[in-house]
């Protein structure tokens, strides 16, 4: 079955039958994109036309675009809280989607300082499953021989709670390699992972990553690409490497696993791959032992072609530090997905990082996009949304969906650039995601918890008669796992009487406890956040702040301190006048929370 389009031009023909017709599926879906997303909306309208929420509105029965853009209004989760509520305590008529709600996916956005609940119907795993199916197929006409090998991929499951209803709440990618979708997928040479199943659903994250680091290591031959989801947890990987490379070699060398691996499941399936092989733990002592690691992911997994991670968003940050232990190793961002719906895939996935675009898939959901424009620039007061086949090359949207699963004209909150089409379908750039100021790994915090977080901490120093005159932060990512930074300048009233390095370390606690709970449980459960760090600045640095930026264009009349910086001669500045370093003594509270 022929291909016809540069989709296969590169490297020539798919890989095998089985791969022509998941392109010819691709193709299909795009040269029709605007027929497609028709009948997608007819079907979700049709699907979930008696459900309570359109029933409100008086769609009567019409599955048009302009009837259903005239009476139905664009939400945000705020506006939808009350139905999922009612959801999850336990209301199980057809409130949003003539489908059961068959679990709740909890977002990385936050909402009130939690998750977000979004419901989800069991026929979405099919539609998942058919973007998954879609990856292998494109990644083979860019990369020849990957059938012919493994990938060593560190994938985790994380915690899961019930609503007072009954309804299980996990994040999506939990859901999915809990599903028999993942855990009994059929037998595919181009998609075989060196980490078994078992390590994979293993709940306690320090046996998962040992266990999956092992089995890595001791088919270290066979693996030609090795992922994490995002990059903060493949380098999360390599610092394991760093602290545990001593106990692995020693397993390696005895056939024996580490006592401190105790889940029988796991146990039970690395017996049948862990023999004594002294001479591969001699391997990985030299390698590990040596004082200089860079290149250690291609001195240890030789054979490796490419990295399979979003370094895409707040991941780009990560891109050097993966270099470095990379050698520089092509970085493959494949898929654009979100609690909320399964997006498209990046059809040239080795490209430069940089240069990363999504080709959304129209069958997935009904796509709108709101016209985005940069801070400062008036914007339309009541913005016209654009359909999917209609955006304009070179600007900026909003991502509006429709799903089966029963969000209707949903923000999502990303941002989005358009960098071209395939075929009529067109290509995105993520931006960023809307309003978020900090993030380390899916942990995603905007400027006004970030405020609230400051003014619980300095209550601490009102008893030295001390206040924080200004502030800003940085997500530092030259430590594994990354932490968030926040300079303090400080006004102290009576240095005698001045706060010490107690009181600043539990400052930083402080707002450590203010921050949401998905920071919370990466700092606590997935060790994917490290301690914050609070630093103290001379007086007047933040006076020369704005001088900078006043130097450089800024108008003195609208200049306000940034809440976040990035930019190198800042980062210089303000660290060139700290004055003392402060960090988090102990981990903040966080458990799973049931969801009321």
């Amino acid at each position: 079955m022929a291909v016809d389009n540069a989709l296969s031009s590169l490297l020539g023909p798919p890989a095998c039958e089985k791969d022509a017709k998941a392109l010819q599926f691709l193709e299909e879906m795009t040269r029709n994109a605007d027929s497609v997303q028709d009948n997608v909306l007819a079907k979700i309208l049709t699907q979930n036309s008696e459900v309570e929420y359109l029933k409100r509105f008086n769609l009567d029965g019409a599955i048009d675009r302009e009837t259903f853009k005239s009476k139905i209004p664009m939400i945000r989760y705020e506006d939808l809280q009350p139905e999922i509520q009612r959801i999850a305590n336990g209301d199980r008529s057809s409130i949003l989607s003539a489908h059961p709600i068959s679990e709740f996916l909890t977002s990385s956005g936050t909402s009130a300082g939690e998750r977000k609940l979004m419901p989800t119907i069991k026929q979405e795993l099919d539609r998942r499953q058919l973007l998954y199916s879609l990856l292998m197929p494109v990644m083979n006409l860019y990369v020849p021989g990957l059938d012919k090998g493994k990938g060593l991929y560190f994938l985790f499951v994380k915690s899961e709670t019930r609503t007072p209803g009954g309804l299980l709440a996990r994040p999506v990618l939990t859901s999915y390699y809990k599903s028999d979708h993942f855990k009994t997928r059929p037998y595919d040479p181009y998609n075989v992972y060196t980490s078994p199943n078992e390590a994979i659903l293993c709940a306690d994250s320090f046996q998962s990553m040992y266990t999956q680091m092992l089995c890595g290591l001791l088919e270290r031959e066979q693996v030609l690409r090795v992922g994490a989801v995002f990059a903060s947890g493949l380098l999360r990987a390599i610092r394991f490497l760093q602290l545990h490379w001593c106990e692995l070699s020693d397993d390696i060398e005895s056939g024996m696993l580490n006592k401190k691996i105790t889940d029988p499941t796991v146990q039970d399936c690395v017996v049948n791959i862990l023999k004594p092989n002294p001479k591969l733990a001699e391997f990985v002592r030299m390698e590990c032992g040596k004082e200089n690691w860079e290149g250690i992911i291609t001195r240890i997994w030789s054979n490796t072609k490419y990295l399979d991670v979003i370094v895409t968003g707040a991941m780009a940050q990560y891109i050097p530090t993966l270099d470095y232990y990379s050698g520089g190793l092509p970085k493959a961002c494949t898929m654009y997905a979100s609690s909320e719906c399964y997006f498209g895939l990046n059809l040239n996935p080795m490209c430069k990082p940089s240069e990363v675009c999504y080709t959304i898939m129209p069958n997935m959901a009904y796509f709108e996009f709101l016209p985005h424009e940069p801070a400062g620039i008036s914007q339309d007061s009541t913005p016209k949304l654009v359909d999917l086949a209609d955006v304009e090359l070179g600007k900026e949207y909003e991502l509006v969906i429709t799903t089966y699963a029963g969000l209707y004209r949903y923000r999502v909150g990303d941002i989005l650039r358009v960098t071209g089409f395939h075929n009529s379908a067109p290509q995105f750039h993520f931006v960023r995601r809307k309003n978020v100021l900090l993030s380390i790994d899916s942990d995603k915090t905007d400027e006004a918890e970030l405020q609230k977080a400051v003014e619980n901490a300095s209550q601490l120093l009102r008893e030295f008669n001390t206040s924080v005159v200004e502030y800003t932060s940085h997500a530092d990512t030259k430590t594994i796992p990354g932490h968030y930074v926040i300079y303090w300048e400080l006004l102290v009233k009576n240095s005698a009487n001045s706060p010490g390095d107690e009181v600043l370390n539990q400052c930083c606690l402080a707002m450590e406890e203010s921050l949401n709970s998905v920071y919370r449980q990466g700092r606590v459960a997935d060790n994917s956040i490290g301690p914050l760090e609070i630093r103290v600045v001379k007086n007047g640095t933040f006076e020369e702040l704005m001088d900078y930026a006043i130097s450089r264009g800024a108008s003195i009349n609208q200049y306000k301190v940034p809440r976040c910086v990035n930019f190198t001669p800042i980062m210089e500045l303000l660290d060139s006048r700290v004055v003392s370093k402060h960090f988090s003594p102990a981990l903040p509270r966080w458990a799973p929370e049931r969801r009321r």
